[in-house]
């Protein structure tokens, strides 16, 4: 009995390890470490499940549309996983995201180019939901949103 239990804690401790260097993989080299982290809690809509295929194509439209502006792009958005399911949000230049405030209300802009999407619209969401929302219904587990320079911070969608 006492060596299942010395067992089955040895194999916690290597399940958490192997999924704290999964997370890490990213963590230096797509952004610094996280110093920051919040969850998001809220369910507004149940659309049926999305798969990587759906994130990444919702991610690839959205730099389309970047390239596709007058002005350069001030961030880069991109999907990372095995299954696309964390997003990854960075500032290409010094001042979009000097502070966490500003990659806020950037995440706000984002929200309301959203809100004018069809889908959007078509399930009545236009009012309520948010960029997290979305993120969340198209099954994102999480965003983590950088400066590119100083500081991460990482939301949990739940």
């Amino acid at each position: 009995m006492r060596f299942q239990s010395w067992l089955a804690a040895v194999l916690l401790l290597v399940a958490g390890a192997v999924s704290a260097m999964a997370a890490d993989k990213r963590e230096g080299y797509y952004y610094p470490p996280v110093g920051s982290e919040e969850v998001f809690v809220r369910s507004i809509a149940s659309p049926p499940p999305a798969d990587r295929s759906i994130r990444t194509n919702f991610i690839n439209e959205i730099t389309k549309a970047q390239l596709a502006a007058p002005d350069n792009p001030r961030f880069a958005i991109f999907a990372k996983g095995g299954a696309a399911q964390h997003m990854i949000i960075i500032a290409l230049d010094d001042e979009i995201f000097r502070t966490l405030y500003r990659a806020r209300a950037q995440m706000a802009q984002l929200t309301a180019n959203a809100r004018g999407t069809e889908f959007f619209r078509a399930n009545e969401l236009q009012f309520v939901a948010t960029w997290f929302d979305l993120a969340k219904m198209l099954g994102f587990e999480d965003i983590v949103v950088s400066d590119g320079d100083t500081w991460s911070h990482r939301v949990l969608l739940q």
